[in-house]
């Protein structure tokens, strides 16, 4: 049993995790063209770069109640996290349109999975009264993510280059997937 202190904690490293995989569809589209300009794809393929994401992130989520019951939510968040942050890198190294297009599609997968894991958290750490101060703060980050990310997307690639796009996320995937096992 965690000390309150522990799942304020955990749920904070979650909510990391929950973040960067909310933010990350928003802040990749605000930069499709310079995506599209550096693996010379045309208009067409390069609306692939988010389809993938989205519906690899859509057949996920009903999946993760099963996918909880047979790793535990901790461990599920975790290796999620872990191999969203090792997708991120290969995003950015990705060498063609193709390459790119299966990647965001294992990335929109492994995220995907950390968006109801996190509520199943809330719950499961923050019974009665306490659940609507976690829920607010999920509520927050659903809403900041959509705000931040095409901002934040144009910021970068101007810049950088729009392979720092996926590689924003390395530094918090990592710190989520090595610190949320050792907690949950």
């Amino acid at each position: 049993e965690l000390s309150p202190r522990a799942k304020i904690v955990a749920f904070a490293l979650m909510c990391v995790g929950y973040f960067i995989a909310l933010l990350d569809l928003p802040i990749v589209s605000a930069s499709l063209a310079d995506v599209a300009g550096g693996l010379s794809a045309g208009p067409d393929e390069i609306a692939w770069v988010q389809t993938s994401y989205l519906i690899a992130e859509i057949i996920v989520i009903p999946l993760s109640g099963w996918l909880s019951r047979v790793l535990s939510t901790g461990w599920l968040f975790a290796i999620s996290a872990a191999g969203f942050t090792v997708s991120s890198l290969l995003c950015g190294w990705a060498w063609d349109i193709d390459s790119m297009i299966a990647v965001r599609a294992l990335q929109g997968f492994l995220g995907g999975s950390m968006i109801p894991t996190v509520f199943t958290a809330a719950f499961a750490f923050f019974p009665g009264k306490k659940i609507v101060a976690a829920a607010a703060t999920i509520g927050a980050l659903s809403s900041l993510a959509p705000t931040l990310g095409p901002t934040s997307g144009g910021w970068i690639t101007d810049n950088y280059s729009w392979h720092w796009l996926f590689f924003v996320n390395l530094v918090p995937g990592i710190f989520v997937a090595v610190a949320v096992p050792l907690l949950v």
